[in-house]
């Protein structure tokens, strides 16, 4: 399928069923989307301006904030549209940057709660050397490689695509995600293929990793009562968001590699708003909300704020 200008167009299937209440489907996903950037825009600047957050564990914090920023507004923009669109298409350069962003958001959140753990296994474990090893400068590099990193995984595997010639324009999906696209390839996708294998056990080393510092956290916390609270305060989020994130796009991926039938593909669309969706909506709440401190003081800033303009 070509546009007037002869483009390349993919045609998005997911939303086939929405026909009939796209008006509530769009009005639910417009609020939403607002909620996702405010909150998660707030408590930036909040993690910002407030000089007692600047400790590494609410920098890291932050950069989940920022990163479901990301995340949600590269998916949310182009379903909103679509919703009222009779044709839910998306060109060839469009699919592509939105591949790019979808997975620097993926592979940045699986890297960030990756170092969250270490960063929680120092404080906890190893308090005495925490200061000396997470000093500025390392949370600054860390911070940074994140997003390098992501962004070099991000874009070998959307290279390795663009190279692909395709026999077909159909995805049975809401978006366009990467092996969906490499499987309308009428050519050899081995390589594609090698490389998303390569990806999938680095970050299946990245999820031992955290499973070895959460067994010597929790080891660690049965000593103490004070370190069992830290643990609560502290590790029982990032579990939770590492738990949800995890399991929905491990599912995803296989469905998506593996699975065939209808389905298994509307279980897919259900899981591909799930891990884009949920994260950016729930790390406001579990880490803003239920974290004493960031509460506080968004609670005190904009408190303060109002004030002023009344």
């Amino acid at each position: 399928m070509e546009n007037s200008t002869g483009e390349f167009m993919f045609v998005l299937h997911g939303l086939n069923d929405t026909k009939t209440n796209k008006h509530i489907y769009f009005a639910f996903g417009l609020i939403v989307y607002i909620i996702t950037l405010f909150v998660n825009v707030m408590l930036v600047i909040t993690v910002i301006l407030d000089k007692t957050l600047h400790e590494p564990m609410y920098l890291f914090i932050c950069n989940l904030y920022i990163n479901g920023i990301g995340g949600a507004s590269a998916f949310y923009p182009k379903i909103l549209a679509d919703l009222f669109s009779d044709t839910h298409v998306i060109s060839y350069t469009g699919c592509l940057i939105q591949i790019c962003a979808i997975y620097w958001y993926l592979f940045c959140e699986f890297t960030s709660l990756t170092i969250m753990a270490y960063d929680r296994y120092l404080a906890i474990c190893k308090p005495l050397e925490y200061h000396s090893i997470m000093t500025h400068q390392m949370v600054v590099k860390l911070l940074v490689c994140t997003w390098l990193f992501s962004l070099l995984e991000t874009s070998v595997g959307t290279v390795l695509t663009a190279q692909l010639t395709l026999c077909g324009n159909e995805i049975d999906k809401l978006y366009c995600f990467n092996w969906d696209v490499v499987k309308l390839s009428c050519t050899d996708i081995t390589l594609n293929s090698l490389y998303g294998y390569i990806l999938i056990l680095s970050h299946a080393s990245q999820f031992i990793f955290i499973i070895i510092s959460y067994i010597n956290i929790i080891k660690a916390s049965l000593k103490s009562k004070t370190e069992r609270v830290k643990f609560m305060q502290t590790c029982l989020p990032h579990l939770i968001t590492l738990s949800n994130f995890t399991f929905s796009l491990l599912l995803d991926v296989l469905c998506a590699r593996y699975g065939k039938g209808e389905r298994l593909q509307a279980l897919r669309n259900i899981l591909g708003i799930e891990f884009l969706v949920v994260p950016p909506l729930l790390n406001p709440i579990i880490y803003g909300i239920r974290m004493t401190q960031i509460r506080s003081q968004f609670v005190k800033m904009y408190s303060n704020t109002i004030n002023t303009f009344r």
